[in-house]
């Protein structure tokens, strides 16, 4: 069975991680303040003092998982006798994957025979804690690490992310839309709804104006476009507005999507110091992105 090594933007539950075995989850690191923080997983509490700053007026930066980090990791797991399978952050919104695979060649480097894969993930917040959902799905079900991650490589695509924000101010920031934008966006309650495109990049594709109308649209590109239709797990994330992500989910049910499980969890700091206090984001498998 493969070591399974992902990083703390796939946004899964601390409690979910607890249960499974060999796995790590690197830590990532935001910066507010002048200070650095170490990002790891964590439940709805650890995020609310986050997001209270946010609202407040501070501004995160963040870090990637670095060459040196996943060195240490890769020789831990390789002096175990370990194989490891490495599944990270889009390389679409970070350069957590290029760190990853150039260490994987400096350990190839000393360990000829080490085997270690190195997978894009193409997602972001839960929609890579989905992948890493499957992943587990699959070790457990015998594959190979070279199965493993071939299946992985062949469905990334199928991992359809959809998601709204609160406050546009947040993604001005972070250059997704013009700061003109983003003031008339506010004036008018408009609220964008965004998606992770082929590249693992965040693209604005529709304008709905009020929020409940934003998280019923995303209940509704769910009830359009998963495949299958019925009986497919659906991961939730949302950035300190857990009631909002119930009524998503709620909305979803209305709809008569029956899904055969619904994981929902915090949006973390790498993420959330992008996207804001009340971002919403639903994760599901569709025939394409």
């Amino acid at each position: 069975m493969f070591w399974l090594v992902t990083d703390a933007g796939c946004d899964l539950p601390q409690s979910y991680v607890e249960k499974v075995e060999k796995i790590t989850v690197m830590p990532m690191v935001y910066t507010m303040d002048g200070q650095e923080h170490p990002c790891a997983l964590g439940d709805v509490s650890t995020w609310h003092p986050f997001y209270e700053a946010l609202r407040g007026g501070k501004v995160a930066t963040t870090s990637q998982v670095s060459t040196e980090e996943y060195l240490k990791e890769f020789r831990r797991l390789i002096a175990m006798g370990e194989e490891v399978l490495a599944l990270v952050f889009s390389s679409g919104l970070s350069g957590t994957y290029q760190a990853a695979n150039l260490a994987r060649e400096i350990v190839l480097e000393e360990h000829p025979d080490a085997q270690i894969k190195v997978v894009d993930s193409l997602c972001a917040s839960a929609g890579e804690g989905l992948l890493v959902h499957y992943a587990l799905e699959k070790r457990a079900q015998g594959l190979s690490l070279e199965d493993a991650a071939a299946w992985l490589v062949d469905n990334r695509q199928r991992l359809v992310h959809w998601f709204t924000v609160d406050d546009l101010m947040f993604l001005r920031r972070g250059g997704r839309v013009s700061a003109t934008a983003a003031f008339m966006g506010s004036m008018l309650k408009i609220k964008p709804i965004l998606h992770v495109d082929f590249e693992g990049k965040l693209i604005p594709r529709e304008k709905v104006q009020g929020r409940k109308k934003s998280l019923k649209r995303l209940a509704e590109k769910v009830n359009e476009l998963a495949v299958p239709r019925d009986g497919q797990t659906v991961f939730v994330s949302h950035g300190d507005c857990e009631e909002d992500a119930k009524y998503t989910v709620q909305c979803l049910e209305e709809l008569g999507f029956h899904a055969k499980t619904v994981q929902m969890s915090p949006i973390g700091a790498i993420i959330g110091a992008h996207s804001g206090p009340g971002t919403v984001a639903i994760f599901f498998l569709g025939e394409h992105r």
